[in-house]
């Protein structure tokens, strides 16, 4: 009778154990409160999609082609496709596998005559998920495919911003060079003055000579920057996995960036990110695979039986031969396993600590790249205003000093005082405005990628 009870009481134990084993993940890790320092509206409406974002039907065209023909992105997609395949053979877990193993045998003893034997069953093997074993299998491996649908979502958005900044510096090049082309048409008619003056000796030779040194050096100017558009093109062709060609833009300004990400921004756009809830189903796979390593310690129950046709039957060999039935249940309950077990139920409960580390890492390294988007474009609408304000009062200088020139009062080493300084505040200008964008667009990274086309 005692024996009795102490079964049902472990019977009881076991099934409590189980209950526990089924039970799903839930996330309870905590977060910085505050992850982002700048305060903005709490909106709960998802980032603009790409198509919403970047308007300029070029950048679309081009952000198209990538996204259907980048390898990094295809990799990608093959993995999430992987992991597909994976979870498919989870769920399968849960059904009995079947296999045909036919054998033959042919005997002879003391040159006796052939005994000739032949089997054909269909063995089956069906392990019952008591204790949550599969159960466990099959959700870590939903896990790992949510985790690898996120991967594919990384890769989208960088490649969607990296097509999109390098679009953004050809624009700024093409400006830099349409500056440069009407400099040296400007900085040609200040030399040929020059010469004019030298030439009626109102001037030296060593002025002339300034003067077409910086005309050179703006020609210079003007072939590096033709070099460079054609490297920013070949990158772009890199990333559509074409060969190299020429990339049709828009000029630069015609297009413009939304600014709605910076009036209403939230942290509550950060749940959007896709490595944050990448970092959040990575502990739900580790939390899964803890619940599988406990379960190892409990008993696992297996039928297996078979079914066919044979002629070798209780050790005689009978023609025609008979059908063959064989049934079996099996409970198998770990005892000593060298230790594997305690080792392997610690390593994965270590590891779904680290991933949660890992996961509040993830969100303050998001608020931080929120943060800094924020304050760079914050930095570029201040700065261009000021440039604005440099190139118009630095263009009435040129203008003046020229003027000045002309009639005698002003030396060439005051024009080209004016002209270098116009220049390099007009280079200047074109690149705070390509670094505004570029702060959008991190701004829009920072902010979830932008789900969806």
């Amino acid at each position: 009778m005692k024996c009795k009870h102490i079964f049902i009481i472990a019977a009881a134990g076991l099934m409590l154990d189980s209950c526990g084993l089924y039970k799903k993940y839930e996330q309870k890790v905590e977060v910085p409160a505050d992850v982002i320092g700048v305060s903005g509206s709490q909106t709960t409406e998802k980032p603009l999609s790409w198509r919403q974002f970047f308007t300029d039907p070029l950048l679309q065209q081009l952000i198209e082609e990538a996204l259907a023909s980048n390898t990094d992105l295809h990799s990608a997609r093959t993995a999430v496709e992987q992991s597909q395949a994976s979870l498919k053979a989870a769920k399968l877990a849960y059904l009995p596998s079947f296999a045909l193993a036919p054998q033959g045998t042919i005997s002879s003893f003391d040159n006796s005559r052939a005994a000739k034997a032949y089997s054909l069953p269909l063995q089956m093997n069906w392990e019952l998920d008591i204790f949550g074993s599969i159960t466990n299998k099959k959700r870590a491996a939903q896990a790992v495919l949510l985790q690898a649908e996120c991967y594919e979502e990384v890769v989208q958005a960088n490649l969607v911003s990296t097509v999109a900044q390098q679009y953004g510096m050809l624009q700024v090049l093409d400006r830099q060079l349409e500056i440069l082309i009407q400099t040296d048409s400007l900085w040609n008619a200040s030399l040929e003055t020059q010469k004019s003056l030298w030439e009626n000796g109102k001037a030296y030779s060593t002025a002339v000579n300034q003067m077409e040194s910086s005309y050179l050096n703006v020609k210079t100017q003007i072939v590096d920057t033709r070099r460079n558009i054609q490297r920013v093109e070949n990158d772009i062709c890199s990333l559509l996995a074409v060969s190299p060609r020429h990339i049709r833009r828009s000029p630069m300004g015609s297009y413009t960036l939304s600014d709605q990400l910076v009036k209403g921004v939230s942290a509550q756009y950060l749940v959007y990110r896709p490595d944050i809830r990448m970092a959040n189903h990575a502990i739900e796979e580790a939390y899964y695979n803890v619940q599988t390593a406990r379960a190892a310690f409990l008993p696992t129950i297996t039928l297996s039986g078979l079914v066919g046709w044979t002629n070798n039957g209780s050790g005689a060999v009978v023609n025609p031969g008979g059908l063959l039935l064989n049934a079996m249940g099996q409970l198998t309950q770990p005892i000593f396993a060298q230790g594997k077990l305690k080792a392997n139920l610690k390593i994965n409960k270590l590891e779904q600590e680290d991933m949660k580390k890992w996961y509040v890492q993830t969100v303050i390294d998001a608020g931080n790249e929120v943060n800094e988007a924020l304050a760079d474009y914050q930095t570029t609408v201040q700065k261009n205003l000021l440039y604005q304000r440099q190139v118009d009062v630095l263009h009435e200088a040129y203008i003046g000093t020229h003027q000045l020139m002309d009639n005698g009062k002003a030396s060439y080493l005051e024009v080209l005082t004016a002209q270098e300084s116009l220049l390099s505040a007009q280079l200047s200008q074109a690149m705070n405005m390509y670094q505004a964008s570029e702060s959008l667009i991190a701004l829009y990274i920072a902010l979830g990628g932008g789900l969806g086309s």
